[in-house]
């Protein structure tokens, strides 16, 4: 490299007969070398000076340099200072070229583009927006963009860091050494961009940041819409050239009201579902299972990248980015398209509410505690070890906003389901008096989630008609589905953690002492229209050493399996929208293991191969029978027929739809079977039982009522009608009036 010259020994300007080159001091053109100047562009590249263009280029290590006008001119530059060459050109601004650069003696020259030449690819408007927190497409501001500039090809990054003194971008591209591909600071909004050209989709990057505390580091971005396979963590630049086929479904999925709709999920870990396939593959073997299972959706375990595969995706370092695990976005995009093509739902698990302390993603992500809060009181979550994202700042609140509505638009899922809402609402959650900060009004809820869950919701609902947005809510905090109109956080439903809870506690006793525990089995009644109720048998029900959901009854296997039975057949029959894990459709025995997989051989055996057919039957009965979902939310759509018979472990009710029509429901938890059991009916005639959970194709005994029942004019209850049932043990009957079927 050409020795380093000391500017203040130059010529001054002007002593020349040439046109003046623009002068600049060692700080400027020292930091520009190094690559640590917040403003290289006002360095590098082309600048008008006293009727004239100076141009500047750092080419560290060059040997010669040359600057190549459009008409196939040149001009030799000098070496300026550590790399830097220089040259004035008599040309008015601005100007066209390229830099021929010679690497060694006997070398031919190579002809390149310079990244200080362009304008910058970020608005003013976005600029306005990102710093006032209203971005709502934020994906298209930031991170990186193949695009065409000037009849260049290249790609743009831009990052929000704004307490850096410095950013570059590193890759392949340069080496790994980022002196020459500095970003300039876009002022006030804390951005810093550059336009690289000659690179595009595929390529390998990472910002390397000189942060506020000022030491470097390598940093993936934050707003990368792909990511390397883990455990490598690079961010990937990415094109998308997929074309959707689903626009009759986005369509249809606007026309419907989530709440008064069918919906039956079916909650999944893709990396596990069947390992080693790909989002390609599960488009064809997911799409054909849920399909032939009757479930109306799919609810995929969060697949923003991760690193730790252990965390199921429930620590993120990529908010943007799909897990690459399985594949390309774009075959995410397939995979949604194919479900969508079947007439099937997608909702995923989305986690604002915290994320992991990894050095190369967000935390300290500028040298400063930038995405989470600062105080450890607020800022890192007791129970896992992560940081918490600071809603309180408009740009942190908008990039996860703005993320939302991403995973809506970009990749036309159908409703997120929000992680460890709970977390968020309460400064005191997990936390001991003294290591919490109370609001502004002395309180214990946190305002500023509160209010961004507010803006989350209602944005979403807003830019993407029809979807759902889903609650992990665990307390009672109040109007966690009411409007965010009326102060409430707008979600459309709520996990009903209570009657999980109560009803597994009630499921795991003797059923000896079930008639004691009776008001586990019944209670959520008492609440049920206080919220949009989703009723969740999730994943994290059959980890952890809380055995899977066949073992969580007592007895033999038989009975295990007739009990998982009766609690199906009672989570398809109560008001609420059903939510099951994958492997507990087929009694799965074991706990389940990301690592393992599921246990699809168990289907060879018939407790197995009948618990899946249940489910398929509950399915189809519930989408031919709008009882048992339109009216969910409606206390006209449920009444008791008998909620107080402890002593038979049994309870009975009846579901309407719109029209009045009943469906009744009548599950039996004890071991033993009730012969002339007498339940009240709703009405007259002919009665078809249209299931049994003690089917022999299920597994079961077989003991039921011949396919149909003859309701007698015989009051009970209030009711003046009534039907004697054999309900067998452990087991469930469906009722339906045969005028129905008739019509």
């Amino acid at each position: 490299m050409a020795e380093k010259s000391d500017p203040a020994s130059s010529p001054p300007p002007g002593s020349s007969d040439g046109p003046t080159i623009m002068p600049l001091g060692v700080h400027e053109l020292g930091s520009t070398a190094t690559g640590s100047y917040h403003d290289p562009h006002s360095v590098l590249g082309a600048h008008e000076y006293q009727g004239a263009v100076t141009v500047r280029t750092l080419r560290p290590f060059a040997r010669a340099v040359e600057v190549v006008l459009p008409d196939g001119s040149s001009r030799s530059l000098e070496h300026e200072y550590d790399g830097i060459w220089v040259a004035a050109l008599d040309l008015p601004a601005p100007v066209v070229y390229t830099v021929r650069v010679t690497w060694a003696e006997g070398e031919d020259p190579v002809e390149l583009q310079e990244p200080y030449r362009f304008l910058p690819t970020v608005g003013e408007l976005d600029l306005h927006l990102i710093h006032e927190g209203r971005h709502e497409e934020l994906w298209r501001a930031l991170g990186a963009h193949v695009r065409t500039l000037e009849e260049v090809e290249g790609t743009s990054f831009a990052v929000w860091a704004p307490n850096a003194r410095a950013v570059q971008v590193v890759g392949a591209f340069n080496g790994w050494e980022g002196r020459g591909h500095a970003l300039r600071s876009l002022g006030a909004s804390g951005v810093w961009e550059i336009f690289v050209p000659g690179i595009g989709d595929g390529e390998t990057y990472k910002f390397r940041l000189l942060g506020a505390d000022g030491t470097w580091s390598d940093r993936a971005d934050p707003m990368a819409r792909r990511a390397e396979v883990p455990p490598a963590t690079g961010s990937v630049v990415t094109t998308s050239g997929f074309e959707w086929t689903d626009e009759h479904w986005l369509a249809e999925r606007a026309a419907h009201e989530p709440v008064s709709s069918r919906m039956s999920i079916y909650e999944l870990h893709l990396p596990s579902w069947r390992p080693g396939l790909g989002y390609r593959s599960l488009a064809t073997e997911l799409v054909e299972y849920v399909t032939e299972m009757g479930f109306t959706h799919v609810e995929l375990m969060p697949l923003a990248e991760h690193p730790f595969g252990g965390s199921w995706g429930y620590q993120v370092t990529g908010y943007y980015a799909p897990t690459s695990r399985l594949g390309s976005p774009d075959e995410l995009r397939h995979l949604i398209d194919a479900l969508h093509g079947a007439g099937i739902g997608v909702i995923m698990d989305w986690v604002p509410a915290h994320f992991p302390k990894d050095e190369w993603a967000l935390a300290r992500f500028d040298g400063t505690p930038l995405y989470e809060h600062a105080d450890p009181r607020r800022g890192e979550h007791p129970d896992w070890g992560t940081l918490v994202f600071d809603t309180g700042r408009h740009e942190v609140r908008n990039f996860l906003v703005s993320n939302a509505c991403y995973w809506l638009e970009e990749f036309h899922v159908d409703g997120l389901r929000v992680d460890a809402v709970a977390s968020m609402l309460y400064l005191d959650y997990s936390r001991e008096d003294g290591q919490w900060i109370p609001n502004r009004h002395g309180g214990r809820e946190d305002l500023e989630n509160i209010a961004f869950l507010q803006e989350a919701t209602a944005t979403a609902t807003k830019r993407a008609p029809g979807i759902v947005m889903i609650a992990e809510e665990s307390t009672s905090f109040p109007g966690v589905t009411r409007g965010t109109d009326t102060g409430g956080l707008g979600f459309g439903f709520k996990w009903t953690m209570g009657w999980m809870h109560d009803t597994l506690e009630y499921l795991g006793q003797d059923p000896v002492n079930r008639q004691h525990r009776h008001g586990e089995l019944t209670f959520s009644m008492v609440y049920q229209y206080s919220e949009n109720f989703l009723l969740p048998i999730s994943h994290d029900e059959v980890v952890h050493g809380k055995g899977s959901l066949l073992r969580k009854a007592p007895g033999d296997d038989w009975q295990q399996a007739a009990s998982l039975r009766t609690y199906l057949a009672l989570q398809w029959t109560h008001p609420g929208k059903q939510l099951l894990f994958m492997g507990s459709e087929f009694a799965q025995g074991t706990e389940w293991s990301e690592q393992a997989g599921l246990p699809w051989w168990l289907l060879e055996y018939p407790l197995h191969r009948g618990a899946q057919q249940l489910v398929k039957d509950l399915n189809a009965l519930q989408a031919e029978l709008p009882a048992l979902y339109e009216r969910d939310q409606d206390p006209g759509g449920f009444e008791w027929l008998i909620g107080d018979d402890a002593g038979h472990n049994t309870i009975s009710f009846v579901r309407r739809d719109d029209e009045g029509s009943p469906v009744v429901a009548v599950l039996n938890f004890a071991p033993q079977p009730w012969h002339d059991y007498r339940v009240p009916l709703p009405e007259g005639g002919i009665w078809l039982e249209l299931l049994s959970t003690d089917a022999p194709v299920y597994g079961g005994s077989g003991i039921g009522n011949l396919g149909r029942v003859h309701a007698e004019p015989l009051a009970l209850h209030g009711r003046d009608h009534s039907v004697r049932l054999s309900v067998p043990p452990l087991g469930a009957v469906i009722l339906a009036p045969e005028r129905l079927r008739e019509d």
